[in-house]
């Protein structure tokens, strides 16, 4: 049981470096594919993957808590992946995504 505890607290640290990320979706009948990463204290980054036949346009907008959004614009050609990501000034409790892709 002592060893069960020690084991416990030396993997705690391990769960305070992720921080929820929400994503709000608008596709329009697009084959995009999403992964978010918790890549640091303050940046946050989100995976596109285009599994379908045509070029796409997306749009991500970054939210967290009162800093002011950051809107990035990408585009995804067919079968292809980009990373989007967006650095904030302070560190991140929850982070809300945005997505928004068009047909090209």
């Amino acid at each position: 049981m002592r060893k069960f505890c020690c084991v416990l607290l030396a993997l705690l640290p391990l769960g305070a470096w992720a921080y929820p990320i929400d994503v709000e979706k608008q596709l329009n009948g697009l084959s995009i594919d999403y992964t978010t990463f918790a890549t640091d204290e303050d940046i946050g980054s989100i995976q596109l993957n285009n599994f379908g036949k045509r070029d796409a346009v997306c749009s991500v907008v970054f939210r967290n808590g009162p800093e002011s959004p950051r809107t990035r614009k990408v585009e995804v050609a067919a079968g292809q992946s980009k990373n989007v990501t967006a650095k904030f000034n302070r560190n991140i409790i929850k982070l809300r995504l945005e997505l928004n892709c068009q047909a090209k």
